[in-house]
């Protein structure tokens, strides 16, 4: 069962690593066909060295390809994943940075909020381009699943405009599952959950232990563990005040919503520095950046480790490599996804993309029908439903005027700003972006000229009510084990610098 399977951002060790490790694991795929692209040269070098230098190890007759050619790698192919982001740290430093001078303090910058429109609005382009390449030259029935966020923006946009089969695929359903198990004292795997929502605001609605709900349970066995107590304070007080628990992190859930970083001398009210991922601002960003510069510095003694296994027992979590597996084998799998919508969740519009449950057989991907959402998880969700809708059509047609709305409606945004503030941080971040977003030359020269003659409403350097210095290399040398284990856990922003179809 020789498959063909063509990642496109393989640059990115931890993403590509672990899937290929997941892939490969599955006794019917050790001989797949698995083909890297990146338009960085380096980063896809390292990685192809480092997937040699495992596969070759093991004997398997996997056959493990680089090129920068994309329509190569794609050509034939019966799966592409996508795990690029375009501009890379370059462009991500622009998505927290532009913003911190109004005042907009962000931890992740990556799904809603300013970072995270800017973001889909240079890889919405991009990831159609893929779709167009896709259509094409792929194979006739190919699955093209996206890891890239803004998850919900770009999976919205290859869905209505990309002509190819798609869906989004994200990690976070999985980590609240283990959260949920824990508090409880019970082992995941005897905690059944069913999540529905919209990615990075998907709701945990049921959770059941041998049949019984433990759902009205959860606030009180959060409340008693200290731990989650100290990381987890956001998701805890919407836990109490919406009745149900959210996917995400407390860091990633803060900048979703208008209530939790407004004031910036209350913010560190509501995060906990132990870890970047509670609340730190632009802490995806530093880890993101010592991640990479560690990889870059440290990859000979990467090469001179131990080689990865592919046993059964060594596979991971990777949604990716069940579908393919149910999909191939038939053996089913049950997951979460990011699909469009079609009346799954029936108080969601139906062209909106949720993430619900599905399972995966040799019969095909089927989705439940969910049915409403508690009336104050839908309320949450639509608010970003409308920033996602009016972000894909910005991006799609390069109209800058529904993207000024996207950011008024933003429910972060316009809790910290005003209508003109709004109007002059869109043309900032406009400039800051230029090289990534082609589709807007003419809003940009407008932004431009305005810049330069216009009066400017005041903005301040300003580093954030939470920032934490990124580390230097001697720093992170001191532990190598960690910075080892960050780099591959981490690293969802050392991708391509610039991803131009």
């Amino acid at each position: 069962m020789s498959i063909k399977v063509a990642i496109v951002g393989a640059g990115s060790i931890g993403f590509t690593r672990n899937m290929v490790r997941d892939l490969l694991c599955v006794p019917e795929f050790r001989d797949a066909d698995i083909r890297l692209t990146d338009i960085n040269r380096r980063n896809l070098d390292m990685v192809h060295r480092l997937l040699k230098h495992d596969v070759g190890a093991s004997k398997l007759p996997a056959r493990i390809t680089a090129t920068q050619n994309r329509r190569a790698a794609f050509k034939g192919a019966d799966y592409v994943f996508s795990f690029v982001r375009v501009g890379g740290l370059e462009a991500f430093a622009t998505d927290i940075d532009v913003p911190l001078r109004y005042g907009v303090d962000q931890c992740v910058g990556d799904t809603l909020a300013p970072g995270g429109i800017m973001y889909g609005q240079r890889t919405i382009p991009v990831l159609l381009d893929f779709c167009r390449d896709i259509a094409e030259v792929a194979a006739p029935d190919c699955l093209f699943m996206n890891y890239s966020n803004p998850m919900a923006m770009n999976t919205w946009a290859c869905a209505k405009y990309g002509g190819v089969k798609v869906m989004g695929l994200c990690h976070g359903v999985i980590g609240g599952h283990h959260l949920i198990a824990k508090v409880l004292g019970l082992e995941a795997g005897d905690v059944d959950i069913v999540c529905a929502g919209i990615n990075h605001q998907t709701w945990y609605v049921s959770i059941r232990h041998k049949g019984e709900d433990l759902t009205g349970k959860l606030l009180a066995a959060m409340e008693k563990d200290p731990e989650t107590v100290r990381a987890e304070k956001v998701r805890i007080d919407m836990l109490r005040r919406f009745g149900y628990f959210s996917t995400e992190s407390n860091g990633h859930l803060s900048e979703y919503l208008p209530w939790y970083r407004k004031r910036l001398e209350e913010i560190p009210r509501w995060i906990d520095l132990s870890s970047w991922i509670n609340g730190e601002t632009g802490g995806y960003l530093r880890v993101c950046t010592e991640g990479r510069t560690w990889f870059e510095h440290d990859f000979p003694n990467w090469m001179k480790e131990a080689p990865r296994t592919f046993r059964p027992e060594d596979r991971g979590h990777e949604h990716g490599s069940y579908i393919i597996e149910g999909l191939e084998t038939g053996r089913p799998y049950r997951g979460h996804f990011n699909v469009v919508n079609r009346g799954t969740i029936t108080n969601l519009p139906p062209d909106c993309i949720v993430e619900v449950p599905g399972w995966v057989d040799g019969n095909g991907i089927g989705i439940p029908i969910v049915g409403d959402l508690p009336m104050g998880c839908a309320a949450v969700c639509m608010a970003s439903v409308s920033v996602q809708r009016l972000s894909v059509e910005a991006a799609v047609k390069g109209d800058d005027q529904l993207l000024r709305q996207a950011f008024m409606m933003d429910p972060l945004t316009g809790a910290v700003l005003n209508p003109p503030e709004i109007w002059q941080l869109v043309d900032d971040m406009l400039i800051a972006g230029e090289q990534w977003l082609p589709q807007y030359r003419k809003a940009i020269d407008e932004a431009k000229r305005r810049v330069k003659g216009g009066k400017r409403l005041p903005t301040r350097e300003f580093r954030g009510a939470a920032r934490l210095v990124t580390k230097s290399i001697e720093e992170m040398a001191r532990d190598r084990d960690t910075s080892t284990r960050l780099a591959s856990a981490s690293e969802k922003a050392g991708k391509d610098r610039r991803m131009k179809g």
